[in-house]
């Protein structure tokens, strides 16, 4: 193996990580201040998180006893693997640390290619969750780096299908137009009724991804299984409390969903226009888009300030933006157009 490395690459406009590009707003760093004054920073931070779940709890409309909180995505995917082993299949390409962390953990990782839309292969998945039996599914959905929603039936029909955990992780679901059959709320009013599902949710993605807290929701069974391996602590008091006061009140984040989604659109349908150019449609807050020199004209984006995701060792010929402010939208717009000619 070689490490993951994220790399801090120079750049003016950085559009790279599908950060959001919004900070706190100033009444909330208001909030975060005051609630600096009340911590014990010489304590251990609760070790169940309690009084955040069950804020998170409310917010989801589910059980305190379903949810468990992690050091990032990262860390419940690790926990995930650490509980019920493998094999860990998934679709490709997808996000790279199921495989990362199941070669990691030394369990074998089956890789089942999407269809030419991106979407779920049944055929092929389900032949290989027949062949493999795999005691782990991942699903990320809406998909990175493809961007978009897995066709909802194909998901069902995999949960119904496989006969371990299936986790639909749903990191970027905030930015979703709809999941399949118009599924808006994503796949969390159905875990009742597929009792093998694991919603994954992240807070990274809406602006706080400083806080690194990671939101799985299963069943009790499945988080009482999956608690047996987490670590004690793993969630710091910072993040706790930075997250009971900011989600508590009014959600804060949804304007900054609604500026993203806006631009998404916007950025799609310039950056399709531009001759030698084909993007593809996204429920995320990022585009990918294919070109013929994708390494020249990452290079000369990167010279004119400009950072994006080089994913041609992924994708052949793909490059992904994250979706930043207008302005920097515009100003990566102008510089592709420029690069392009």
């Amino acid at each position: 193996m070689s490490a993951y490395e994220a790399k801090n690459i120079p750049c003016r406009i950085k559009l790279d990580a599908n950060e959001s590009p919004y900070n706190l707003s100033s009444e909330d760093m208001d909030i975060v201040r005051n609630s600096l004054s009340s911590l014990e920073f010489n304590r251990y931070p609760d070790p169940q998180a309690r009084k955040l779940r069950a804020v998170l709890a409310r917010r989801y409309k589910v059980k305190q006893s379903q949810i468990l909180l992690g050091n990032g995505s990262d860390e419940l995917i690790s926990m995930l693997i650490a509980c019920f082993g493998g094999p860990v299949l998934y679709p490709v390409p997808t996000f790279s640390m199921y495989g990362i962390i199941a070669k990691a953990a030394g369990r074998r990782q089956v890789e089942v290619k999407l269809d030419n839309d991106f979407d779920i292969d049944t055929g092929r998945m389900l032949a290989d969750i027949k062949r493999v039996n795999p005691k782990l599914v991942f699903l990320s959905s809406p998909n990175n780096p493809t961007g978009n929603c897995f066709s909802s039936e194909r998901v069902l029909g995999i949960a119904k299908t496989a006969p371990g955990v299936v986790v639909v992780d749903e990191a970027y679901q905030p930015f979703a137009r709809s999941l399949g059959s118009n599924v808006r709320r994503g796949f969390l009013p159905l875990l009742k009724d597929y009792r093998n599902m694991v919603i994954l949710r992240t807070l990274s993605k809406v602006g706080l991804a400083s806080l690194r807290l990671g939101i799985m929701i299963a069943s009790e069974e499945i988080i009482a299984e999956v608690n047996k391996v987490r670590l004690p602590f793993n969630i710091n008091t910072l993040s706790q409390e930075v997250a009971i006061k900011l989600l508590s009140g009014k959600d804060s984040s949804a304007k900054a969903v609604k500026l993203i989604v806006k631009e998404r659109e916007r950025m799609f349908e310039e950056i399709a226009e531009v001759d030698g150019v084909v993007a593809f449609p996204s429920d995320a807050n990022f585009i990918l888009f294919k070109l013929e020199d994708p390494n020249m004209v990452y290079n000369r984006l990167l010279k004119k300030g400009i950072l994006v995701r080089n994913l041609d060792k992924v994708i052949k010929g793909c490059l992904r933006v994250t979706v930043g402010t207008p302005q920097e939208n515009s100003a990566f717009i102008e510089a592709l157009r420029m690069v392009m000619k």
